[in-house]
């Protein structure tokens, strides 16, 4: 097919951002390509605040035809966690006719080699960007994020995530040369001499299984890893969260095709109300990457069963953060008091158990006892969400069912230290808006001690969503040997602690170092444990039982392909 962009077009273009890229992954310093404020889109070609607004709304109630090869019928059913109906259809697909025209086009895909697959990709990205408010409302009335966190975690942040897997897929393709000349001295004999080409050729195709709560930044990591190092990508949204993803799909199918490669290297496998394809789909031979971000339960049955291929999962844990001691009480407080509060909860890395010493911390407000630390957080989160509009800013909406009821369950696990509330929305009054819960447990204490309310079994269990349990232990020794079983047996995505004593910092720092668990020290300001930067922050570990995999590093990216060599004689 004929290009509209060509490779020097591209190149030109897109080289210097992904030399800027490789560079921000080599340093680990900040640096963004991508505006956080929704101020600096209107120009350029990028929709502005009112034009986003605007395109978004006239998705509402249409069918969008991706044009797609199979397709048998039109799907949809999305209901915004703030009450409105989205009304979109999508093509649902007849896999034995969709799977055969994806592998169509990777022979032309391969042989373009590592540069050409990654300026493409930031082409993509390139024009997702420019369509960020069009994706806010799109994240936002999937997800239920409030408006300014699903345009920069769903936008900016998402579209970081991919060009950084981008950036160490290219690293990892290019590690290799092109050819070698080879030449073994072989004493008054000739050399034996060898010309080497060395191609990174694709596993096959890859299926990126979407989450309903951060559709973008959990999904671009995979997706643009696979298509950068030569694999088609099958996009399989969850059934709440398709649009966001639809659109991503619709985005890189244009591009493709603007530069003279199959569309149909990335397609939507969209699918009818409880239909359950995933499974599936994760078991077709032709399928040699999963990527995954969702329950344990699921991610544990695809890594059990999905042996044919590469699979990549963030599942759950059960985040802490130890209370030990304090420089700056009021700082700790509130950053925790945010850090509680953001999304509802409905982070993978929001801290779930707060473990405080049951004879208290020292600060520098002097001694503050359990009952004390664990009302003084409860007054800074309620006066953090105290204002309903703030809080609408800042909690956004229940995203599902499943979570109202894990909130309205967990009251009755304990002592409740902060009661859920609810919240009036006025622009959506049909979303389910909450504040956090926290309930006081007690570490030592067993089910036969408490008359059947088992602490234990309820801190050591994922309760996603806006519920965190301060739990008191006997002493900040104990905390840490908690924090090891409860990383060991139930994986962690972030661990935070508060000290002042160097040997304590050091006594956690080796915990999280031996059950590679991500560590954050004493943060009091403006940066939260549940939140991490593309290019420098590592989300996840590989280590642990929450995720399999890092986002992102070279293990992510390095296994998406293989190195294929050719040798003839020189």
């Amino acid at each position: 097919m004929a290009a509209e962009l060509t490779a020097h077009q591209l190149i030109a273009q897109h080289r210097p951002t992904l030399d800027q890229a490789l560079e921000a992954i080599r340093t680990r310093a900040y640096w963004s390509p991508h505006p956080e404020h929704p101020k600096a889109y209107g120009e350029n070609g990028s929709l502005g605040m009112a034009e986003g607004k605007a395109a978004f709304d006239a998705l509402l109630g249409t069918r969008l035809d991706l044009g797609q090869p199979g397709t048998d019928d039109w799907v949809g059913g999305e209901v915004s966690p703030y009450g409105i109906e989205l009304g979109v259809t999508y093509p649902h697909a007849d896999i034995d006719t969709l799977l055969p025209a994806m592998r169509a086009g990777q022979r032309a895909w391969r042989d373009a080699g590592a540069e050409i697959r990654a300026v493409v990709c930031l082409e993509i990205l390139k024009r997702i960007s420019d369509r960020t408010h069009e994706f806010a409302h799109a994240v936002m009335h999937t997800s239920g994020q409030a408006f300014m966190m699903a345009f920069q975690a769903g936008g900016p942040h998402a579209q970081d995530r991919g060009l950084e897997a981008v950036a160490y897929a290219y690293v990892e393709q290019v590690r290799t040369p092109d050819t070698a000349e080879w030449s073994k001295p072989q004493g008054k004999r000739d050399p034996l001499a060898l010309t080497k080409q060395f191609t990174p050729v694709p596993r096959g195709i890859a299926l990126m299984i979407g989450c309903n709560t951060f559709p973008t930044w959990n999904g671009y990591p995979g997706l643009f890893a696979s298509l950068a190092t030569g694999n088609a990508v099958l996009v399989k949204p969850h059934p709440r969260a398709v649009l966001p993803l639809a659109l991503t799909v619709q985005v890189a199918r244009e591009v493709l095709a603007a530069a003279g490669f199959d569309p149909n290297l990335v397609a939507l496998a969209a699918e009818r109300p409880g239909e359950g394809i995933a499974k599936t789909l994760a078991t077709r031979p032709e399928i040699r990457i999963i990527d995954y971000t969702g329950s344990t339960a699921f991610g544990d049955w695809l890594e059990t069963n999905a042996r044919q291929a590469q699979v990549y999962t963030e599942k759950a844990g059960v985040n802490t953060v130890i209370v030990e001691s304090t420089a700056d009480y009021k700082g700790m407080l509130s950053n925790l008091a945010f850090s509680l509060s953001l999304y509802s909860g409905q982070m993978c890395t929001t801290p779930q158990n707060l473990l405080i010493p049951r004879e208290g911390i020292s600060t520098d407000e002097g001694h503050k006892s359990y009952d004390e630390v664990t009302a003084d957080l409860a007054k800074s989160v309620g006066g953090l969400l105290g204002d309903d509009a703030r809080a609408n800013a800042l909690l956004g909406a229940i995203v599902n069912p499943d979570v109202k009821a894990r909130l309205e369950a967990a009251a009755g696990l304990g002592e409740v230290a902060l009661p859920s509330r609810e919240i009036d929305n006025p622009e959506f009054p049909g979303a389910v808006v909450r504040s956090p819960l926290i309930v006081k447990l007690d570490g030592a204490r067993k089910y036969w001690e408490n008359g059947g309310s088992d602490d234990e079994a309820a801190y050591m269990s994922e309760c996603f969503g806006p519920v965190s349990f301060a739990v008191a232990v006997d002493s900040a020794a104990d905390a840490v040997a908690l924090l090891r079983r409860t990383t060991r047996d139930k994986g962690a995505m972030t661990v935070g602690a508060y000290t002042t004593d160097e040997a304590f910092e050091r006594e956690v720092q080796e915990a999280c170092l031996e059950e590679c668990a991500q560590l954050s020290l004493n943060l009091t300001g403006g940066v939260y444990v549940n939140q991490t930067a593309a290019f420098s922050d590592f989300h996840g570990s590989g280590g642990n039982g929450a995720a399999n995999a890092a986002l992102c590093d070279g293990a992510f990216v390095a296994n998406r392909f293989r190195v294929i060599e050719v040798r003839r004689e020189a």
